[in-house]
């Protein structure tokens, strides 16, 4: 557990001790919003198992999510659609959204871990390259960030079945990219992407 904790520790022996994580999924899909999530945890947490969210199974992302929610100091989450995505491009409403989940956490963070991203915000922060393979706090993050996005698209699965967003979540997969091409695209789909921008170009 402590080689990911480095970083944390680093700023608890500083007398730092609001550390938020903050990471984003859902910069790849061609179907709904980047979700963003920014998460306190106690002081020399631990939580065995924990990692970067694409590393867990759906249902240990679960099981995680729901014990970060009774444990941590607090969690925000900041979301921006595939409008804001189309109107500013994705890193930019990354950004955003990220911006967000700070501004909004019910507790003033002293010191921000972000996942590779650079921001520009009021309060001290740490961009780390693979961060949520790296940080407790943005690997706590990065599931808040996931199952969230994740339950939104299963939402919508339930609306548009045909597309299967249920299985890939919106990513560009052969079957979505099929179903793009059979039943059309749907307001919620991102029409800066590849494939939709492919299809609406050949469908003017």
């Amino acid at each position: 557990m402590e080689d990911l904790y480095t970083y944390e520790r680093e700023l608890i022996n500083k007398g730092i001790k609001l550390i938020a994580g903050v990471d984003e999924v859902g910069r790849g899909p061609l179907v709904g919003p980047v979700v963003t999530a920014c998460v306190i945890l106690p002081v020399d947490y631990k939580l065995e198992g924990l990692t970067d969210s694409k590393k867990l199974t759906p249902k240990k992302r679960d099981y995680f999510y729901d014990i970060l929610q009774k444990d941590a100091i607090s969690i925000s989450v900041g979301i921006k659609d595939e409008k804001v995505i189309d109107e500013v491009n994705i890193l930019e409403a990354t950004k955003l959204a990220m911006k967000e989940a700070i501004n909004t956490s019910p507790v003033k963070p002293e010191h921000v871990l972000i996942d590779a991203v650079k921001l520009d915000i009021d309060i001290p922060s740490t961009s780390i390259i693979k961060g949520d393979a790296k940080s407790l706090s943005i690997a706590a993050a990065s599931v808040i960030a996931k199952v969230t996005r994740d339950r939104m698209m299963d939402e919508l699965d339930k609306q548009y079945p045909m597309y299967g967003f249920k299985d890939h979540k919106g990513y560009p997969t052969k079957k979505h990219i099929e179903a793009i091409n059979q039943y059309g695209i749907i307001d919620e789909h991102r029409k800066s992407f590849g494939p939709v921008k492919e299809y609406l170009d050949k469908n003017k």
